[in-house]
Parts: C-alpha cells; sequence; structure tokens
C-alpha cells in the first residue's frame, strides 16, 4: 500500500522517536511505501526538496513559520500551508496513486488538499484527531467564541470532520466529546486510536550527564518535559514550586520550550528557587538520558480547558518506568486513567494543596513510585503499542488481506 502523511510537525526521518515517526516506521516495516509532506519554516532558510531514505520519502515544502512563534504568523502560515503542500505534491508526486491519506490535527486547514487526493487517487482518508481547534483556543481565551475568526475556523474544523473517511481519537472522553459536540458526524466512522510508540525496555540509570551538573543526585526528581506554553497552565507548575520550598527531599526540572518560555525564566531569574531546575530544551537522546534518572513525570493542562486533551509526553514517562502525577482541567481522562489503572495520582489543576499532598506521598515512598511505574510500563505495553494504532487503521483495508 502506498501512504502520503500529511502533517506540520516537522519530521527529517522515521528513525527519529516520536508518535508520528514511530506509528510511519510500522508501516514501513510492514511493507508499505510512504510519502511524508513536512515543513520546513521560513526560519530555516532552506528551499522545497525531496529527501529518499529506501521506501520512505520526505517531502519538505518551504512554509512560513508554524510552530513557537507569534500567533499572528502562525494564523497566516496555517492559512497558506494547505496550497504550499498541495503545490509541491503536484510537482513531485503528481503521477503517485495513493491508497491511504493521514493527516493529524493540527492544522484543520487541509480539507481541499485531502479532497484533492481522494479524487485524484481514490485514497482512504484517516484523520488522526490529536487537537480540537478552535475550541481550544476559545477555551484559553485567545479567540472569542462569536467572533469571526471561530466561525471561520468552525467551519473548517466541520469540513476536515466531513471529508475524513475515519477519525481516530486519542481517547475514550475524546471520543465522546466530539460525538456530543459534532452530532451530524456519523458515529460509526470515530472510533479511539491512542497516541502509541514502539515500547523500549529501558535500564534506570544512577547518573545524571553534564548538561544536567545543577541537579542534585540525592533527591526525588519530579520531571516536567514538553511544552511549555499557555496549554499547560504552567503558572500553577510555578506556584507548586513556591509551594514546595519545604519539602527538603524533592526537586523538581521543568525541560522544554514554548511560548511561556520567557515567562518561566523571568520568574527564575527573580525567585532563584533553591528545589528546581530548568533546562533548555534538549535533543531527543539527551531528553531520554534525563528520563532515566528521574523519578516521577508531571501531566500539566490549562484548567480551563473544556475539551480532552491528553499530552503525548505520557508515554515517554511510562516508558521510563515513572509513575504519573497529573494537575488538569475537569474533562479530560488522562488522570482518570492513571488512577483507575494504579500508575499514577491526579487533581485539577490550581488545587495546589491536594497537588502537594501526592508530591509528599510519592516523594516518601520509593516502593510506590517503583510499583507504580512498573504497573504504567505495562499499561503502556498492552495499551500504547504501536502495534495497535496499526492494526486499528489497517482494519479498514482488511480487503487487502482477504
Amino acid at each position: 500500500m502506498r501512504i502520503i502523511f500529511l502533517t506540520i510537525a516537522r519530521i527529517n526521518s522515521i528513525s527519529e522517536k516520536g508518535i508520528y515517526q514511530d506509528l510511519l516506521k510500522k508501516f514501513n516495516d510492514e511493507g508499505h511505501e510512504i510519502v511524508i509532506v513536512t515543513p520546513v519554516e521560513r526560519k530555516y532558510n532552506q528551499k522545497t526538496c525531496v529527501e529518499i531514505e529506501g521506501n520512505v520519502s520526505v517531502l519538505k515544502v518551504r512554509t512560513p513559520n508554524l510552530l513557537k512563534t507569534n500567533i499572528i504568523e502562525k494564523g497566516i502560515g496555517i492559512i497558506l500551508v494547505e496550497n504550499l503542500f498541495k503545490n509541491a505534491i503536484k510537482k513531485f508526486f503528481l503521477n503517485t496513486k495513493f491508497d491511504l491519506i493521514l493527516y493529524a490535527t493540527p492544522p484543520i486547514t487541509f480539507t481541499n488538499l485531502i479532497l484533492y487526493l481522494k479524487k485524484r487517487d481514490n485514497a482512504y482518508a484517516y484523520l488522526l484527531l490529536k487537537d480540537i481547534f478552535p475550541q481550544n483556543a476559545v477555551d484559553l481565551k485567545m479567540i472569542s467564541s462569536h467572533g469571526i475568526f471561530h466561525k471561520y475556523f468552525r467551519s473548517k474544523e466541520k469540513q476536515l470532520y466531513k471529508v475524513s473517511d475515519s477519525i481516530g481519537c486519542m481517547s475514550e472522553a475524546n471520543k465522546k466529546y466530539l460525538i456530543e459536540n459534532n452530532p451530524e458526524i456519523n458515529e460509526n466512522k470515530i472510533e479511539v486510536n491512542p497516541n502509541s510508540i514502539y515500547i523500549n525496555n529501558i535500564e534506570k540509570a544512577s547518573y545524571i550527564k553534564s548538561f544536567t551538573v545543577n541537579i542534585p543526585d540525592n533527591k526525588v526528581l519530579f520531571v516536567y518535559g514538553g511544552n511549555l506554553g499557555k496549554p499547560q497552565g504552567i503558572d500553577f507548575l510555578l506556584e507548586t514550586i513556591s509551594a514546595c520550598r519545604d519539602l527538603e527531599n524533592i526537586h523538581f526540572i521543568i525541560v522544554g520550550s514554548g511560548t511561556e518560555t520567557r515567562k518561566i525564566k523571568k520568574w527564575f531569574e527573580l525567585i532563584k528557587p533553591h528545589n528546581a531546575t530548568l533546562i533548555n530544551e534538549l535533543g531527543k537522546d539527551e531528553y531520554n538520558t534525563l528520563l532515566k534518572a528521574c523519578h516521577v513525570g508531571l501531566i500539566l493542562l490549562h484548567p480551563d480547558f473544556t475539551i480532552p486533551n491528553y499530552p503525548s509526553r505520557i508515554l515517554s514517562y511510562m516508558e521510563n518506568s515513572l509513575p504519573i502525577l497529573s494537575a488538569t482541567d475537569s474533562v479530560t481522562d488522562i488522570g482518570i486513567e492513571s488512577e483507575k489503572n494504579g500508575y499514577g495520582f491526579s487533581c485539577r489543576n490550581g488545587d495546589i494543596k491536594s497537588f502537594k499532598l501526592l508530591i509528599e506521598k510519592l516523594a516518601n515512598n520509593e516502593n510506590l513510585r517503583k510499583e507504580m511505574g512498573e504497573i504504567g510500563f505495562n499499561y503502556m505495553t498492552d495499551n500504547f503499542n504501536v502495534d495497535l494504532s496499526y492494526n486499528i487503521i489497517m482494519k479498514h483495508f482488511e480487503f487487502l488481506t482477504n
């Protein structure tokens, strides 16, 4: 089968680690041909080109800046990227027939491109729903629910759902939300297809590399790694660090980048917390090395969200056998699932008293951390394995194997 994957995430190779790369690698391992269409943002000063890696072709399309930029440039870029992708596909893969179109949100503006490929190739369109926009922007008060931007993007969102033959949601709560808020969608084409990766059994490390020399090796390390933006409700993490200054046996590590990075850096410069370390964004190998030495993984979501997010960073925590401590909104099921299945604790983002008690509970019980971490790894093996996601998609092509 020949597959085209459309994404605004920057992908250089399927040998990289990530939810998209691992899924595409699984397709490649099963003998399918793959074309990845990915942006090369203006800031990298590269031209549109195709790079070939065995049965995988990576079409890198020059675009405006899309990620980690201001909202105006991002908005313009998201609107323009569809035509840029379409023109590049026509130039380099005009006579290539695709059987499956895979694409993920964000963005929600690929409808015309998907329709073009479906009509041209009679291809099956599968949406990996990773983000529900524009409602997330409304929740964060970035746009008004009654404004022209919401009306425009909500229309685009509905068009994307309509053109998709199947929609894979990250969790049951994600699926339920989509059905309840989009009654025009045929429920039969909505299914749960969670974030997933190739799973490695990782040995815990007893040391930390030189890039983390300021991190104590005699404390319980609570790590938050990933995007540092408004959706994560970072203010609560900073409040937590301040509230836990009297707990001598714990240390917080924040590693990543995003729109809130400058704010966090200023806070660290002003407060100079003795119980926390801020690390600039690390390469994936360095980040994984860091996680090997940590003890608890933190999940944060803004308390005002009305959409059930399911951050993929939980996978790297679980792969490293870290128990999960979540502070989230009231609608996501990421914390509920961790508690129900025994690999984490959760409370509302903003409930500093409860969150601190959970921090103390995990910090003071090494056996509990180890037990929960092992449960999490085993749960991940059974539920977030890339083989499962692959099979969920391939069941729509059972006629190929019959």
